[in-house]
């Protein structure tokens, strides 16, 4: 049935004719999406000083939100202009939400009612997730993870945390644990395996109820993404199995006891049947599982998760990621394996990890997790899957960051072939809830984590959904927070953020801890250091089209030169020293006075932009210093020490910007090689000083060649 939507509010009465409307909203009230899209247009209509009308007649404007028609695919929306209305259709539920969303988008730049420009859009790719792990059973045990708990257990987190996908047009998620199920529910058959006692098991399910519900509300599926094979102590502790396939541990034997399958099989299928909001359902070939062989590992997901969601008996969408193996015998059984399933909802969604954990890299693809890629998974065209990238950031968690060319061309370059699904962006060391970097103690517009990285989400939310969506709509939203002052933001930002872009390019580095480059550190031996120049020059690249250090002095030392399509160490610098001062120089006339919210914007510019000034430094001073111990050339050795000490000025630079408005901030990097845990040890770049400065006495005690 259709129904009204209707707030007056008394101190709308000044507001006179020509400056607001009264404007009647009709939808389907039995939609649940739809009800959304309604909410939402209706708390944007009231911002911008317009009344709602109870009725029709009794209105100066009319706005219909509706499916159809039928030409409208899936999640597209097409928005109409009429005489004294406005018609708002989407191909289904999320269609109507992301047209809603459009439409206030309008009203937030100023776009008067009866100006609405007509518009269309149609999804570029079917998957569009955001990667979120739970605090509880976490991969990545730490006190960085810990702090989160209260937050990510409050509903009005994840109500804002939805709000801010749906409007960005992502629309799923996943939900990663090692461990689920004690905290959904008590297992029929093995009531022992819960810790929690009867009300704490409640409270636990009515916040994944509430979790799922809302996320279904918003056109956001949810996938639950545990990995294998785990069991809870109590459970261990009962049966004597799986003594090390419990928390904290994660790269671990697999235990593969008859009385683990028959747990796990039994705990999917009761969860599935009891969470009817749940989506899907993830699986990973990987943790837990060491020691097995790829068939054996099939064989146990086939009697398990795979066994369970069939017997479920209900709609279940599928994930399924995997790593590089060893052969490609192992890969043809993987895609046999994922092409057998027959039960799922929709095209299963095969992930890859788009150069392994560091994706904020280069748009070509290096390697995934575990090495090179074939194209076994694509060769000949999948039957009943598409491919999904897993685009990991490790790299970025405090500063604000945004590129918007290296999003839209990563889409464009990666996100096209006819078997691709999407993508999956976030984090596996970093939650982005509790805010746990800002010092200001007042002042600050944003409550959570991902609130403050706002441009990163809308990024590639919208250019996942559309890779040629312009880059005004992202400025648009500058100057939509901060009027004039916003104007430079995006330019800024696409300049000075793109330094960890181009560290990560010409660093290789793996798993998570390999690299952190908004910290200039990597994982060296067991622990994480500064990167120093030493470092620059005997580290390979992970972009094929950079050109490392110590290859380009040794080509330079017999004239050889590099072609236009490669990137060298020098053209490296120069790019990124002149791009950071053309930003500075952007955000320089900006007066941030009385805003908490422009004041870290810009500021995390000068950050970046000190940062990449300080890089530039730093790889100039590696050629020097290396051009020095291979030519024996005094004059190098001199070139090394100056700029080695330029790149401290700018590290100072860095610390004197970031030290009044960042706190000493937990990483989860500290904790290494992963076995030797030091879950407190907190970052800031002041705390690095030391080592950015030990460069300059490397150069200065560098011998000469024999």
């Amino acid at each position: 049935m259709l129904a009204l939507a209707f707030l007056v509010l008394a101190n709308l009465a000044v507001i006179t004719p020509a400056q607001a409307a009264s404007v009647y909203l009709r939808y389907d009230s039995s939609d649940a999406q739809a009800r959304y899209a309604a909410a939402q247009m209706s708390a944007a209509l009231v911002r911008h000083k317009h009344t709602l009308a109870i009725s029709d007649a009794k209105s100066d404007y009319r706005i219909v939100l509706v499916r159809g028609p039928g030409t409208l695919a899936a999640e597209a929306y097409e928005i109409t202009p009429q005489r004294g209305a406005l018609r708002i259709a989407g191909g289904d539920g999320r269609g109507i939400i992301y047209g809603a969303f459009a439409v206030v988008e309008q009203l937030e730049v100023g776009t008067a009612l009866n100006a609405m420009p007509p518009s269309r859009e149609a999804p570029a790719l079917r998957f569009r997730a955001v990667k979120f792990n739970f605090p509880w059973d976490s991969y990545r045990a730490s006190a960085t993870i810990d702090q989160h708990y209260a937050t990510v257990k409050d509903v009005r987190y994840w109500e804002k945390f939805f709000d801010m996908m749906a409007r960005n047009r992502f629309n799923s998620i996943t939900l990663g644990t090692l461990h689920p199920w004690p905290y959904m529910i008590r297992t029929k058959n093995f009531p022992e395996a819960n810790p929690f006692s009867d009300q704490e098991l409640k409270e636990w399910q009515r916040l994944h109820r509430e979790i799922f519900r809302l996320a279904k509300e918003r056109g956001i599926d949810t996938y639950l993404l545990p990995w294998n094979i785990f069991v809870s102590k109590e459970f261990a502790q009962a049966h004597d199995v799986g003594k090390v396939n419990v928390y904290p541990y994660y790269n671990t034997k697999g235990d593969r006891s008859e009385i683990i399958k028959r747990y796990v099989r039994e705990s999917v299928e009761q969860v599935l049947k009891e969470y009817p909001d749940l989506t899907g359902m993830g699986i990973v070939l990987g943790e837990g599982m060491g020691g097995m062989t790829i068939p054996e590992k099939i064989a146990w997901m086939n009697e398990t998760y795979l066994a369970a969601m069939r017997n479920a008996k209900r709609p279940i969408k599928l994930l399924w990621n995997v790593s590089s193996v060893d052969t490609t015998e192992e890969e043809f059984a993987l895609r046999r394996a994922i092409e057998s399933v027959d039960f799922a909802d929709s095209p299963v969604q095969l992930g890859l990890k788009f150069n392994w954990s560091h994706a904020l890299s280069t748009p070509t693809l290096a390697q995934i997790h575990g090495g090179k890629l074939g194209d076994t998974y694509f060769k000949p065209r999948p039957k009943n899957y598409e491919i999904e990238w897993i685009a990991r950031n490790e790299d970025v968690l405090a500063l604000r960051w945004g590129v918007p060319s290296f999003v839209r061309a990563h889409v464009k370059a990666n996100g096209v072939a006819d078997y691709m699904g999407g993508y999956t962006v976030g984090s596996e060391t970093y939650i982005p809830a509790l805010d746990y970097f800002t010092a200001a103690k007042d002042g600050a517009d944003w409550t959570y984590a991902f609130e403050r990285q706002w441009l990163y989400y809308k990024l590639w939310g919208r250019l996942l959904y559309n890779p040629d969506t312009p880059d005004t709509v992202f400025s648009a939203e500058f100057t939509n927070r901060y009027g004039a002052k916003g104007a430079n933001l995006l330019r800024a930002y696409e300049l000075a953020s793109a330094t960890p872009l181009r560290l990560a390019s010409l660093f290789y580095s793996t798993w998570d801890h390999t690299l952190y480059s908004e910290g200039m550190m990597w994982l060296k031996g067991r622990s994480m250091a500064y990167i120093g120049a030493e470092d620059l020059i005997k580290q390979p690249v992970l972009d094929p089209a950079y050109v490392s250090v110590s290859d380009f002095v040794a080509a330079t030392a017999k004239g050889q030169k590099f072609g236009p399509d490669r990137v060298t160490p020098p053209a490296l610098a120069d790019r990124l020293e002149a791009d950071s001062r053309e930003a500075l120089r952007l955000v320089a006339g900006i007066d941030a006075s009385g805003s908490t919210a422009l004041t870290y914007e810009v500021s995390d510019v000068k950050a970046w932009a000190h940062m990449g000034i300080h890089l530039a430094e730093k790889i100039r001073g590696a050629v020097a210093l290396q051009t020095y111990r291979t030519s024996g050339d005094t004059r190098a050795q001199a070139d090394a020490i100056a700029h080695l000490q330029n790149a401290l000025t700018q590290w100072d630079e860095v610390v004197r910007v970031t030290r009044p408005l960042y706190r000493d901030m937990l990483l989860t990097h500290y904790t290494g090689n992963s076995k030797a845990l030091n879950p407190d040890a907190r970052f800031h770049w002041e705390g690095l000083r030391p080592q950015v400065a030990a460069d300059i006495e490397t150069a200065r005690r560098a011998a000469k060649p024999n």
